[in-house]
């Protein structure tokens, strides 16, 4: 029912139904559950009801220029879900019945391909602040490529906590700087936390802060019907990001609970309920939605639906509808990875080749541009220090002409907004910074692996071996936290061409990958086992011993076997030669992916292994390599400033301390 069609007054009745009857079957939900956030849902249910006038959505039908919706705060899931059940996805009266309980299609928190019709996977807070940011900035490098057949909206609703968390901040800070005019932030303002009132913690200026942002502010009352389609219709208008800033009441026509903190985070009751429908004149049966309104979340999916006839007509007449089928598919059968020097070996044992030694970080970045020059979605920058993490593309130009980002020292946003590039549907993110720094990325690395969207993370200056800058940036235990992390797969390169293979394997790969590169330079490796199915494997012998012909099988002379990832490979080589000339067997196993080697499972290790000794040697803390192992030479502190070369000698990443160890092991 759109505003103009009825007086002021019937339409401000008609949607005050609407509304109670949305706010009650949320209510509805969270009490069934007994568990979940009421308040929320009730207080944002007035604009929920409005914004369906003005949101392009198709349930039945995906296109790229649908408008996005993002709840940032996924404690108001059930107004989601409420909303998609009503638009018509494929959310049913009884998934709501079903809210938070055990298999079902309602999660406590959205989750993206989990439901249909939501669009990532938020739940911490401010994550979907920075999502919405990274869908509007797809949407601006999108319609640079395509023409004006982008030109959809993205919706966000957020409340106090996530403009609490930094994060928003920062994405916010991006978005003034691109004067992202598709981006509208619904801002919540209930003035209600968990712990009280917002005022023991936070006063900011909200409408200053996004004003010095670059913002167009918008401030009304969210329960004014009028004041919310006029703001909407200004922001529709905009030529810069808009934020509506609106005062609502938490839990809204909640009989005694209006208002107060005590309903955000737990059911009203049933008495509540039951007094609340019956002051707002609704039938007291439990997930109960009239005709009238489902007429008018239908009539909205019928105008979305009109929308994508007019735009299929435009895709239809438009120049780019090629570009746009072939940026769908993504498509990187094309690549020509580069060969450092040469892959061919006839020898069982690896030979190191110092004279053309390049770092991974160095490598890695003619990989990229051996992408990009193929495939005009391949996307991504880093938190300011593509010089150092060599991510820049040379044959593109900065966004938004171009596939170069410059996320600034914002690493948080970074991560977050990547995620939203990887769901836009046209576009492959890679974004990057040290490795040291991924901390500030895990909450969006997280995020990402449960959606198991394909999200490429740069990790360079990999170990101690960044040297000088000391321990405040020398990566330690962060990757034992990302191999901890389900559904990422981490990559440590023993060299640039075995690095150049784990790519061709990773873009195969529908799902998060980091890529953990080193700062100074590796001796390329030379062995004909590096190809791409022993490298798919992520763990395999890379040098066989020299003194017997089959290492498994053979009982007549002690066996080692050394397990190393990234710059640790080459001096488990070095040292199989020691322990070699010492009548020990040795055999080197390269680990570029731990999380593939787990996967292939015991038998495959025990076919490598046999009956041997295992070292594990990696400059990190290295404990999940027990897995594998009798003993591991790793970290056991934060290491130190110094020159790199200097620091593995002197935390025992050393030829003479590692034939020690191999000495006492055996």
């Amino acid at each position: 029912m759109e505003l103009k069609d009825k007086s002021f007054s019937e339409v401000n009745m008609a949607y005050e139904q609407i509304a109670n009857e949305l706010r009650m079957l949320c209510a509805d939900m969270v009490q069934e559950a007994n568990s979940g956030h009421p308040g929320a849902p009730m207080g944002l249910a007035d604009i929920a009801v409005v914004l369906a006038n003005h949101i392009n959505i198709t349930p039945k039908t995906d296109w790229i220029n649908r408008d996005r919706l993002v709840f940032s705060g996924g404690h108001a899931s059930a107004l989601l879900y409420s909303l998609l059940h009503l638009w018509g996805y494929d959310i049913s009266l009884q998934d709501l019945r079903n809210f938070r309980k055990l298999d079902s299609k309602t999660p406590g928190h959205p989750e993206y391909k989990h439901t249909d019709g939501v669009e990532i996977t938020t739940g911490p807070l401010g994550q979907g602040v920075a999502n919405a940011v990274g869908f509007a900035l797809a949407a601006k490098r999108a319609r640079n490529i395509l023409g004006d057949i982008i030109n959809h909206k993205v919706y966000c609703l957020c409340g106090d906590g996530d403009l609490e968390e930094g994060i928003s901040y920062e994405a916010c800070s991006i978005a003034g700087h691109h004067k992202l005019d598709n981006l509208i932030i619904i801002y919540d303002s209930n003035d209600i936390s968990i712990e009280g009132n917002i005022n023991v913690a936070f006063s900011e200026d909200i409408a200053a802060r996004f004003r010095s942002q670059g913002f167009l502010v918008l401030e009304i009352c969210g329960h004014d019907y009028s004041q919310i389609n006029s703001a909407l219709l200004s922001a529709k208008q905009s030529i810069q990001p808009t934020i509506i800033i609106a005062k609502t009441k938490i839990a809204k026509n909640a009989v005694g609970l209006e208002g107060s903190h005590n309903a955000h985070g737990a059911p009203l009751g049933k008495e509540v309920i039951f007094e609340s429908k019956k002051q707002m004149g609704l039938s007291n049966e439990t997930f109960f939605v009239s005709e009238k309104t489902r007429q008018h979340f239908q009539d909205s999916a019928l105008r979305g639906y009109k929308a994508f006839e007019e735009w299929q007509i435009k895709l239809l007449d438009s120049k780019q509808k090629d570009i746009l089928e072939s940026m769908l598919k993504k498509d990187f059968s094309g690549v020509e990875f580069p060969v450092f020097g040469g892959l061919e070996s006839s020898s069982e044992v690896a030979r190191l080749d110092s004279e053309n030694a390049i770092a991974t970080r160095a490598s890695n970045g003619k990989i990229l541009n051996a992408i990009a020059n193929v495939n005009s979605g391949f996307i991504g920058g880093s938190a300011d220090l593509a010089p150092s993490n060599n991510t820049e593309l040379k044959n593109t130009k900065d966004f938004p002409h171009g596939n170069n980002m410059h996320f600034g020292v914002r690493e948080h946003a970074m991560g977050a907004i990547s995620n939203a590039f990887a769901n836009y549907g046209i576009f492959t993110p890679y974004c990057a910074t040290f490795f040291v720094f991924s901390d500030y990325l895990c909450p969006s690395i997280r995020v990402a692996s449960i959606m198991k969207s394909q999200v490429f993370y740069i990790f360079t200056h990999d170990s101690i071996g960044v040297g000088e800058d000391g321990a405040t940036h020398q990566p330690i235990e962060q990757l034992s936290h990302l191999r901890a992390m389900p559904n990422i797969l981490n990559w440590r390169p023993a060299c640039a061409n075995e690095n150049s293979i784990a790519w061709r394997i990773a873009l195969g790969l529908q799902q998060p990958q980091s890529f953990v590169l080193t700062r100074q330079n590796l001796p390329l490796i030379y062995s004909k086992h590096i190809n791409q199915d022993n490298v798919a494997n992520g763990a395999y012998i890379i040098s066989q011993s020299s003194i017997v012909n089959n290492f498994i099988k053979s009982n007549e002379t002690k066996k080692l076997t050394l397990l190393a990832s990234g710059s640790e490979v080459h001096l488990a080589i070095k040292v199989q030669e020691h322990l070699e000339q010492k009548g020990i067997a040795t055999q080197v196993i390269s680990m570029p992916c731990y999380e593939l080697f787990v996967k292939k499972g015991r038998d495959y290790a025990k076919s490598l292994f046999g009956d041997s000794k295992v070292l594990a040697i990696e400059a990190s803390s290295g404990l999940e390599l027990y897995y594998f192992a009798d003993y591991v030479i790793s970290m056991q502190s934060f290491g130190a400033s110094g020159k790199g070369d200097l620091l593995f000698k002197h935390f025992g990443f050393n030829v003479e301390n590692i034939c020690n160890k191999a000495l006492e092991i055996l």
